[in-house]
């Protein structure tokens, strides 16, 4: 069984697939481990690392030559794996709905294609789950970067010369990005407030301190859609959303907004006449500009200013920390291959639960339901 890690191809892409502490997991399950040189290096991890913990460190061709299974963080390009054996495993994030043609020419290769981020929202899966790990340092981010772009401080300070308010910051979805934002910004000492469709999150930002701001006199919607994800709302409920945002959003400092919904463009939180009631050197950070954006305005890759206020739309941002990323998307692969790993046959052996729900290819066709609909 051999598993090779491949450096990634994608622009401004600075994560990796493995890091030598699961490098070692993997030989200690049977398996040879390849790595391409220079895999790690935007990831602070040294080739040399790589062949201590006992990997074969070469160039892609020899790296994925005989691969039975190959780990990726995004999808690698289909004709750059050429070598690798037929049928083999491709895992990683593989962005299915909008990279589709990349997936059809995996299935025309005769690759399996598995998606981590089809990874099922389910207890004994929450080890392997990528959005989840990568969102969370997301979050984290998304806070300093928003006290960059930022003129003033976060936390109250009382001092000879007059006190400094505390910063008011604002969070509108409140998932795994969403929760450590708040918590962040809580560190930092903001006053900080958050919102989010999904009835069941108001304990949650609660706990950590936070202000729920949440539509009250909306009955009957709760807005939670399977594996914990929002859904698409009514009407009436984005009406009165709106309505209680936009008296919310002008008294803030910074908005962080973080809402997505799998498979479809990123909802619409916040217009420009919204932007427009804000603070002149107010900030707001758009965790989901990739998906459409939550922001009108928001431009992927920028940071725009409109209003005087500050758009922050970086891409990738789990990338501007990838010696964290890395480990943590690193542990979720290993989490991943060893829960199926079957020893008498010296490779992992997928269920129907885990397995139908992250495998999008097969046998030459595309097989995820989720697809095929």
């Amino acid at each position: 069984m051999k598993i090779a890690i491949v450096k990634e191809q994608a622009a401004g892409e600075r994560r990796v697939a493995a890091t030598p502490e699961t490098v070692k997991k993997y030989k200690a399950l049977g398996a040879d481990v390849a790595v391409e040189a220079g895999a790690g290096l935007t990831a602070s991890i040294a080739d040399a690392d790589y062949a201590a913990a006992g990997a074969t460190v070469a160039d892609r061709g020899a790296t994925v030559a005989g691969a039975d299974i190959i780990l990726g963080v995004q999808g690698p390009a289909p004709e750059s794996l050429a070598g690798a054996k037929s049928g083999a495993w491709i895992a990683a994030g593989l962005n299915p709905f909008g990279d589709r043609a990349r997936i059809d020419a995996y299935a025309a290769a005769g690759f399996e294609a598995l998606s981590m981020e089809f990874m099922p929202r389910i207890t004994r899966a929450q080890s392997m789950d990528i959005l989840s790990s990568q969102s969370n340092l997301s979050g984290y981010k998304a806070v300093l970067d928003a006290a960059s772009e930022y003129g003033r401080a976060f936390p109250m300070m009382m001092t000879a010369a007059g006190t400094v308010s505390a910063a008011k910051v604002f969070v509108m979805g409140v998932g795994v990005a969403g929760l450590q934002a708040i918590a962040t910004a809580r560190r930092l000492g903001a006053q900080v407030s958050a919102t989010d469709v999904r009835a069941a999150t108001k304990e949650q930002i609660e706990s950590l301190g936070a202000k729920a701001i949440f539509v009250e006199k909306v009955a009957g919607i709760e807005g939670e859609g399977s594996g914990g994800y929002a859904t698409e709302m009514s009407d009436e409920y984005k009406a009165a959303q709106a309505e209680l945002v936009s008296g919310h959003i002008a008294k803030q400092d910074i908005v962080i907004t973080t809402a997505l919904i799998p498979g479809r463009p990123a909802p619409r939180l916040i217009t420009d006449a919204q932007v427009a009631t804000m603070k002149p050197g107010s900030v707001i950070v758009d965790l989901a500009v990739e998906q459409g954006g939550n922001v009108e305005g928001a431009v992927a890759g920028e940071v725009v200013e409109r209003h005087g206020v500050r758009i922050v739309g970086h891409r990738n941002v789990p990338s501007r920390l990838a010696a964290d990323t890395s480990a943590l998307f690193s542990r979720n692969l290993y989490n991943f291959l060893s829960a199926f790993w079957d020893k008498d046959k010296n490779a992992p052996v997928l269920d129907e639960e885990i397995g139908n729900a992250i495998r999008l290819t097969q046998g030459g066709k595309v097989v995820n339901e989720r697809l095929l609909g």
